[in-house]
């Protein structure tokens, strides 16, 4: 395993694990009917994954970011170092024999996707320390991808006193790997996917076993749900962006994370954050492809000035 680390300045957001490339598959409809084979459209490859996503959100929305991972001397991880060089975007990394992280994503024409997930890298892989101590160090909040090593990273930034916030994905409220993320993060993210029938007892067991000050269930176009430690719950509806048609959702639930994270880092309340953060979730289903499209602060305040509005 080599590094590529350098001296750490300071941050707004330290993202931590979750780089990777989906291919993106457009099939007729899902689940896909058994044939022998499918004529689709052109087959693409993009920069893509939950970590990438959330750290060029983000980034493109003002902050200040960091991301940190291991990626593979290949192909795929010569592409995540040549999109975050090109976004301006600070991403230091190690590198290891197992490669970089790949999805196949089978994507419907209503833009719903369904995604088949390579982790390539050792369960116990832990990279060195130092991959996020250092800039760690000069971060204001970190956010973990559900990498098994990241967990350090988690238990370092609230030593250090730092917020932190985690996204479980498709968690059915059941599988211990997730938990141990859902108790130890500040702000935790899960997809309601998997979480029909049981939402209610998982959200309240994050807040009643970990230290989460906010549990966010994110919908697709049933809106999120908010629970605040207190107890109390409220929804905000998904929203439409005028001119801007669903097209794919890949990379929605991050774009949502990152608008969220940046509306309560700047001191806006949970419900102010949900919506922005369903404004940047619609905003990147606008385009085809994973990360293809990532709202800006000023068409973010502009959209949230228009709803509040009408």
């Amino acid at each position: 395993m080599t590094n590529s680390l350098a001296a750490a300045p300071s941050c707004d957001v330290l993202v931590v694990g979750g780089a990777g490339v989906d291919t993106i598959v457009r099939v007729p409809a899902l689940p896909v009917p058994m044939a022998d084979s499918y004529l689709v459209p052109h087959i693409d490859a993009f920069v893509g994954h939950t970590g990438t996503g959330v750290a060029l959100g983000c980034h493109r929305l003002g902050m200040a970011t960091r991301f940190v991972d291991v990626i593979g001397d290949d192909h795929e991880g010569r592409m995540v170092l040549d999109r975050c060089a090109a976004e301006g975007l600070r991403f230091d990394h190690v590198v290891h024999e197992s490669g970089t992280r790949r999805s196949v994503n089978l994507v419907d024409p209503e833009g719903r996707r369904l995604s088949f997930y390579d982790a390539r890298h050792p369960h116990d892989l832990v990279p060195d320390s130092s991959l996020w101590r250092e800039p760690l160090a000069g971060a204001r909040h970190v956010h973990a991808s559900i990498m098994a090593w990241t967990i350090h990273a988690l238990t370092d930034a609230t030593e250090a006193g730092l917020t932190t916030s985690t996204d479980l994905h498709d968690w059915d409220g059941a599988n211990d790997y997730h938990r141990t993320f859902a108790y130890a993060a500040d702000l935790v993210f899960v997809s309601g996917s998997r979480l029909d029938g049981v939402e209610h007892d998982v959200v309240a067991n994050i807040l009643a076993q970990g230290r989460a000050r906010l549990v966010i269930v994110m919908d697709g176009a049933r809106g999120s749900r908010v629970t605040v430690r207190d107890g109390a719950t409220f929804e905000v509806p998904a929203v439409d962006i005028p001119g801007r048609s669903i097209v794919d959702s890949n990379g929605a639930g991050d774009s949502y994370v990152a608008a969220f994270l940046r509306t309560w880092l700047r001191g806006g309340d949970a419900r102010a954050a949900a919506l922005a953060g369903a404004v940047g979730g619609a905003w990147a289903c606008g385009t085809a492809g994973t990360h293809t499209s990532f709202i800006d602060a000023h068409e973010l305040e502009a959209q949230l000035a228009r709803r509040r509005r009408s």
